[in-house]
């Protein structure tokens, strides 16, 4: 039976016609006496021993030496953040090799953790910075928009394994050297030449590697994975699986512009425009032929034939033109005047803007006037073993698939991995592969990647065959012992998995998924790391035992609560 994807309105929806590149830069409820538990618990910073006197590291060695962070020495941080070591490596064994990429590589913290195995976090872009994910997403310490000051993460995904965060490719924050790559193929093969110095440097050979990312990093993370599976060398490549969340993955025009209409019908009491606006964007997308495109094409299981590639709203180079069916900038537009403060990256933000310590990327980024960005001075590059004379920008002005050129029209020459055999190779490889999504994302709709997915062959059969949000994304109830970093929990969202290809998504998550949603972000990881089944087990963190006495199911929900109401009644449990 063939099941209609836009006659769901919880289904997110594809936005944004031909992919721009510079653009892309009803659940469990908490227990309210836990709640108000939760917000009484003291912060809780992991006692972490002086460097010199951890004599039992695993990879402290007379090649990684030169590379140890002060994990009590970080400004602005008034904690140990643990053993850490960053700097730079080239990209090849050129002995004079002026292009080198920037890493921040933490061991595990947790005891259990294996010493050979690793996961690499990206961010996208293309050209920005992977430490912004690590300050304001998935680190050890986080220092993310609003706040005053760093504080531990008690979702760090530094408890399950040991993780590097990477600036590439060559151009980005502090990475050294020009550009001169045009396409993913070139840039995969600069990454596994600076990951097989990595890999040396921290003795590490025979390690089981896990990729992940988010934006643009759904072209990153396949297209390096794909060289891994490549090189054939399991001593520097042994791919353990990859994720990925809210990425561009396939074509541009399809993940955006084609579904952004039914992504704002299914949030219209959140866009809230007016009826007018509304119509006026239902017959650009009739008019466009999204609408008839979505009723053929995303189905489950899809048509075996190949989807036809929709035209670049963006390619009109009549001057005259008014770029009728771009509506995904049309309605963008609409939901600024709405709201001034509209987060393109999550939705439901209002005024005013919260500042940021990383700068100033997007429209609507705040930074008071003298504000320095973090990165970019100079103890903090000092501290990081980073060099002093370079500039630091989140997103680097210059064009990385341009020769660093800021005023290049260059683009990334590679098809989206969905387009080509790439993903495909991928999945069969690993049969661990995971894509998710935020609900809250406007950038990335969870449609739009979707139905990408459903266009590209896998495991010999064509998309999902059913509809991969038959089962709940359960995030297990726990203490928040840190005020700072706390975590949603219960049944976050949906998920479903076909052939080695897990898919989820999470209700309350935009772009930037770990960082809004830190139990969601965590439990990708275990499951990626095969620590728990998947995404629905209701079971503890792998690394932290609830707090309810007993299993969920075993609760007492007898007891009154403060609304004068049995516990579950108008509540879910899962």
């Amino acid at each position: 039976m063939r099941f209609s994807l836009i006659s769901l309105l919880a289904f997110g929806t594809l936005s944004q016609a031909a992919f721009n590149q510079g653009a892309i830069r009803a659940f469990d409820r908490v227990h309210p006496r836990r709640y108000d538990q939760k917000r009484a618990a003291a912060p809780v910073v992991p006692e972490q021993p002086a460097f010199e006197k951890r004599s039992k590291s695993k990879f402290l060695n007379k090649h990684s030496e030169k590379f140890v962070v002060n994990g009590s020495a970080i400004p602005e941080v008034d904690f140990d953040v643990g053993e850490s070591y960053a700097g730079l490596l080239p990209i090849s064994q050129d002995p004079d090799e002026e292009r080198k990429l920037y890493f921040w590589f933490f061991p595990s913290t947790n005891p259990k953790a294996k010493r050979d195995e690793v996961v690499i976090w990206l961010n996208g872009g293309p050209g920005c910075s992977s430490l912004s994910g690590l300050l304001t997403e998935n680190g050890p310490f986080l220092w993310q928009e609003g706040t005053l000051a760093p504080v531990p993460n008690s979702y760090s995904w530094t408890n399950l394994t040991n993780v590097i965060w990477i600036e590439q490719p060559v151009g980005v924050g502090y990475s050294q050297g020009k550009p001169n790559i045009t396409n993913e193929v070139e840039l995969g093969k600069q990454f596994i030449g600076f990951w097989k110095n990595f890999i040396e440097t921290f003795e590490l050979k025979g390690a089981t590697t896990y990729i992940t990312g988010e934006s643009y990093a759904g072209y990153y993370v396949p297209y390096i994975a794909d060289a891994f599976i490549t090189a054939n060398d399991d001593d520097y490549y042994k791919l353990g699986g990859v994720a990925i969340n809210d990425p561009i993955i396939g074509d541009g025009t399809l993940q955006q512009q084609a579904v952004i209409y039914p992504y704002i019908e299914s949030w219209s009491n959140l866009f809230y425009l007016n009826q007018s606006y509304m119509n006026a964007l239902r017959w650009t997308h009739q008019h466009c032929g999204y609408e008839k495109y979505l009723e053929k094409y995303a189905t489950f299981p899809p048509p075996k034939e190949s989807f036809p590639v929709l035209p670049d709203p963006y390619a009109d180079t009549n001057p005259n033109s008014n770029y009728t069916c771009d509506i995904f900038d049309w309605a963008y537009s609409a939901a600024l005047d709405s709201n001034p403060c509209f987060n393109i990256y999550h939705i439901t933000d209002t005024c005013p803007h919260a500042y940021s310590q990383l700068g100033i990327v997007n429209q609507g980024d705040y930074s008071p006037p003298g504000a320095k960005v973090y990165f970019n001075r100079t103890d903090v590059k000092k501290a990081l073993n980073a060099p002093t004379d370079v500039t630091w920008y989140q997103c680097t002005p210059n064009n990385v698939f341009g020769f660093g050129d800021p005023k290049s029209n260059r683009s990334d020459t590679s098809l989206a991995p969905a387009q080509t055999d790439v993903l495909k190779r991928v999945i069969e490889h690993t049969n661990n592969t995971i894509i998710g999504v935020g609900r809250l994302d406007f950038l990335l709709p969870p449609n739009g990647t979707l139905f990408a997915l459903q266009n590209a062959t896998w495991n010999g059969k064509k998309g999902f065959q059913k509809y991969p949000q038959d089962k709940n994304f359960w995030v297990p109830f726990h203490i928040d012992w840190n005020g700072g970093r706390m975590s949603e929990e219960g049944v976050v969202g949906q998920w479903g998995e076909e052939r080695g290809l897990t898919w989820y998504e999470v209700q309350l998550a935009g772009h930037e998924l770990p960082g809004y949603a830190a139990g969601s972000g965590y439990r990708v990881l275990e499951k990626l790391l095969g620590r728990i089944k998947n995404l629905g087990v209701i079971e503890n963190f792998t690394t932290q035992k609830g707090d309810f006495q007993g299993h969920p199911h075993e609760r007492d929900f007898s007891v009154v609560n403060p609304l004068g109401l049995p516990w579950g009644h108008g509540f879910t449990h899962a």
